[in-house]
């Protein structure tokens, strides 16, 4: 009984030190909960409890060499249950908070004379990390308040699905609490800043005197706070509460392992105490996965445009959710090894945090399935790399097609040149068929006409469709150009702000040397150079002259802020003027304006063109007085 519980605890340590010190998953968050638990039955039928044991000990070692900062109080983990029978008794006759379990990093903000003055990390709950620069690039952090007294925050840095997607184009993070911790324990603030990482608080530690927690989340919204969104519950409705919460979380953009469950009287929950390793105030409530048996069909090995190639399961679909699945991405070449994956097996298959396909388990284990020794795409022999004890698959040729089709596929996305209709599918046969071999060559598609029009899935539609699609993207501006171009670290922010900063003047931009970049608010050391050494490059630069003749780029400036400055907006709902959100937020920012992606206390308009609806970000811009209108209204406040 010892040998396994030593085992246990030596496998669940070496999952958390993977998970909190190296922003890596070794296992599934249901393996480590069904190991934890298996843990915590036998150290109580055994009476055993080893001092390295995961029920004693919280939280990642500190290891980096951030400063670190000893927390005035222990930060304690939440108990956990997947029970809402279980909430209902732990709540008995008192009132609760119910609220989003966010997952991202945990964060306390400290401010004194109203400025922010430090920001440190969870870490072990005892020791954290200083991260007050990284913290100060956070998107919707609140840099001063009006309150002058010492104000103690604790909050969940994080990043929405939406930009773990267009960050993790080459899939070197799992999901998005791992990107958004190696983005807030950054040593450089320049990444940290390109992440968008934000902010929603969910306790006040020091402030204000208040006896509920409703209080609190309100007077930290009236700091200019964004909270963490909450309902007031009681035992006869807190069941209806948690399907409410359960049926948004496919919608909802910040990703979300459960809830969390507080007393909301103050004083009653400090007066319960706590446990060795839980307060007894709150209590979390976790997802309970559904589990679907299918077969696995095959493992698809999907070369990346930084070379990288990722094993993606495919298996008989089967219903999670709500929603037909049937494949899921396996992220690297240890998780295939250790799921012994092969060709036929039995696997469990589930959806992390209601959201992601993820394998739960492999019920045969026939361990059948192996690397390819060549890569995919080009056949180049493939190489296996090992970094801090993960396995991964590489292909090695820089000449490799799937890294030309990546770096098209970002060349035309949305908030790059934005060409409709041109899928990487589409792209991958136009690259075979050598019809594109530059990205000038999009714009020259209709010398081709003849040939794209006789290819298999095209014709005379197809073909009219792609050449209005580029011709359109051929007016554009200098941020989309630069951003589509992929130069490394540089994002869409970034680009509309070194555009913005040479007045979109396309020879400057080009032109820039490190000196000049890092007067940029946000352009680092690293993101300068990297910008640098992509316009020496010769091929780089012929690469741009060739698009020049091509494009139609609006040079045209106006001063920021002359109509939108200091002005934050929140969208939501469909639009009808704009072609999509990112249209609207483009021209919200190029006037000046903010714009994010929930409502708080420091937004100024929530644009709706359903003014009456009952969505969730409507009812809290009326709880918090914010203005709500419609897109017409909007154009008529920039004419």
């Amino acid at each position: 009984m010892r040998k396994r519980i030593e085992e246990l605890v030596k496998k669940l340590n070496e999952a958390s030190k993977a998970y909190y010190r190296q922003d890596r998953e070794i296992m599934s968050n249901r393996e480590y909960d069904r190991l934890y638990d298996e843990l915590v039955s036998l150290e109580k039928e055994r009476g055993i409890v080893l001092s390295t044991s995961p029920t004693v000990n919280v939280g990642y070692e500190v290891v980096s060499s951030l400063p670190k900062e000893r927390h005035p109080s222990p930060m304690l983990s939440l108990d956990k249950t997947k029970e809402v029978s279980e909430l209902e008794s732990w709540l008995g006759d008192k009132q609760g908070l119910l609220s989003w379990k966010l997952d991202g990093l945990t964060v306390v903000l400290t401010y004194e004379g109203g400025s922010l003055v430090k920001a440190v990390t969870r870490g072990d709950g005892i020791t954290g990390e200083v991260i007050t620069a990284n913290a100060r690039t956070f998107e919707n952090i609140p840099l001063t308040i009006p309150e002058k007294g010492q104000v103690v925050i604790r909050g969940e840095a994080v990043i929405s699905y939406g930009d773990f997607e267009r960050i993790n184009t080459d899939g070197s993070y799992k999901n998005p609490r791992n990107l958004c911790s190696g983005s807030v324990r950054q040593l450089n603030s320049e990444v940290t800043a390109a992440r968008h990482v934000r902010f929603y608080a969910f306790s006040l530690a020091k402030g204000k005197e208040l006896a509920y927690r409703h209080q609190q989340i309100e007077w930290m919204n009236s700091q200019g706070f964004a909270t963490v969104e909450n309902a007031a519950v009681d035992r006869e409705n807190i069941a209806k509460a948690v399907q409410n919460f359960a049926d948004r979380i496919g919608d909802f953009e910040i990703p979300s392992d459960g809830l969390v469950l507080i007393y909301d009287d103050i004083a009653y929950g400090r007066s319960l105490g706590t446990t060795a390793k839980f307060p007894r105030d709150a209590i979390a409530f976790k997802w309970a996965d559904e589990l679907a048996e299918t077969e696995l069909k095959e493992v698809i090995w999907n070369a990346s445009r930084t070379g990288l190639i990722n094993p993606i399961a495919v298996f008989e679909p089967v219903e999670l959710e709500g929603t037909t699945v049937s494949r899921a991405s396996v992220h690297n070449l240890s998780i295939v090894e250790e799921l012994k994956l092969g060709i036929g097996d039995r696997i469990s298959v589930y959806k992390a945090n209601m959201i992601i396909p993820q394998i739960a388990e492999n019920r045969t284990g026939s361990g059948t399935v192996k690397p390819p020794g060549n890569c995919p795409v080009c056949g180049e022999a493939t190489e296996i790399r090992d970094e801090k004890g993960i396995r991964t698959l590489h292909c090695p040729n820089p000449g490799c097609p799937a890294k030309k089709v990546k770096a098209f596929t970002h060349f035309v996305s949305r908030n790059a040149m934005n060409i409709e209709g041109l899928s990487e599918n589409t792209l991958e046969k136009l690259i075979d068929e050598a019809i594109i071999k530059t990205p000038a060559d999009i714009f020259r598609m209709g010398r081709w006409r003849e040939h794209i029009v006789a290819m298999e899935g095209f014709g005379e539609k197809s073909f009219e469709k792609l050449t209005a699609a580029a011709e359109k993207a051929g007016h554009t501006t200098p941020a989309r150009l630069l951003y589509a171009l992929g130069i490394p670290n540089i994002g869409v922010a970034n680009a509309k702000m070194i555009a913005g900063a040479c007045r979109n003047s396309w020879e400057d931009i080009r032109d820039l040397d490190e000196a000049a970049l890092v007067k940029i608010e946000g352009i680092g050391d690293t993101m300068a150079k990297a910008y640098v050494d992509f316009f020496a490059k010769a091929d780089n630069r012929a690469m741009v002259e060739e698009l020049m003749p091509l494009l139609d780029i609006d040079e045209s400036f106006e001063e920021s802020g002359s109509r939108l400055e200091g002005k934050s907006f929140v969208i939501t709902g469909s639009l009808e003027h704009f072609e999509n959100r990112d249209a609207c937020k483009e021209k919200i920012e190029e006037l000046g304006g903010k714009t994010a992606g929930s409502v708080s206390a420091r937004t100024d308009y929530l644009i709706n063109n359903d003014i009456m609806s009952n969505s969730s970000k409507n009812k809290k811009a009326k709880e918090l007085g914010v203005k709500i209108i419609t897109e017409a209204e909007f154009l008529e406040m920039i004419k």
